[in-house]
């Protein structure tokens, strides 16, 4: 893991948002061109700082460092909505999520 893998996953993440860099830089709290200053190499986040970006995100620190997963923005969103429900919740919402993968087409979906 280098500093170049942090500022094109920054990027990469933020052109998926269709965010621009000042956009970010201000949604962070920051100036506005503290985003575009990581992006360039001219600096990198300090620790918790990167840790507001990835929250930024909505991502966790394994999702935002494991970038080949290939899930789109949307399933991490869906992902993490579950997360935040109880289990009961989750166990009405099985029913609809297998009817709708069975609708989208021949993809593995397990059983549990």
């Amino acid at each position: 893991m280098d500093e170049k893998f942090i500022r094109e996953r920054i990027t990469q993440l933020r052109i998926a948002r269709n965010v621009s860099e000042y956009q970010m830089s201000a949604e962070l709290g920051k100036s506005a061109s503290y985003v575009q200053a990581i992006t360039s190499g001219r600096s990198l986040p300090s620790v918790e700082q990167l840790f507001n970006i990835i929250d930024y995100f909505g991502l966790t620190p394994a999702e935002f460092f494991n970038a080949e997963d290939g899930d789109s923005q949307e399933v991490r969103t869906a992902i993490h909505l579950l997360r935040a429900l109880d289990t009961q919740s989750v166990a009405s919402l099985l029913p609809l999520l297998r009817r709708l993968a069975e609708q989208a087409g021949p993809r593995e979906t397990p059983e549990t």
